[in-house]
């Protein structure tokens, strides 16, 4: 993987590997005591009566994880400025307590900014699979990258 990323290292089609986490049931309870606290994510007894057969991690939660293996795999070694907001979430399949999550960041755009030269736009899908392929969540969105100094852009 590359040491620092600039706007001008990001593609259309390109897929960054940012790892995997493993989800313990102890903090699917303890975001859902603190952010939201419906009995599917707090208790076994009221899970396993759900819909779901058992405990599952909020949505929310989800996107946290997400967002965490994002910054650490990409976002703290690059130009990263920011972003000015996310067009969707989906939350396809619930994340239970054991599942390893693998999370893929996508690049589908890319546009240098005509007005802020220091800048372009890069549109990205952020991809979250359990350990048996499934696709469990996933977020679009954009990002605002810094140029690489001195650097001609490859994406205008």
């Amino acid at each position: 993987m590359k040491e620092y990323w600039y706007f001008e290292d990001f593609e259309p089609g390109q897929d960054i590997d940012l790892g995997t986490r493993t989800v313990t049931e102890d903090e699917i309870v303890a975001f859902a005591r603190e952010f939201d606290p419906q009995p599917f994510h707090l208790d076994r007894g009221a899970a396993e009566a759900s819909i779901f057969g058992g405990v599952i991690a909020s949505g929310w939660h989800t996107c946290s994880m997400m967002m965490r293996m994002v910054v650490d795999g990409l976002m703290n070694r690059s130009a990263s400025m920011g972003s000015p907001g996310l067009d969707g979430v989906r939350w396809l399949a619930p994340v239970r307590a054991g599942d390893t999550l693998n999370v893929h960041y996508r690049t589908t755009r890319v546009k240098a900014s005509t007005s802020k030269p220091d800048r372009g736009i890069v549109w990205s899908t952020w991809v979250a699979l359990n350990q048996h392929g499934e696709t469990v969540c996933t977020v679009e969105g954009m990002g605002m990258f810094g140029r690489r100094p001195g650097g001609e852009a490859r994406h205008g």
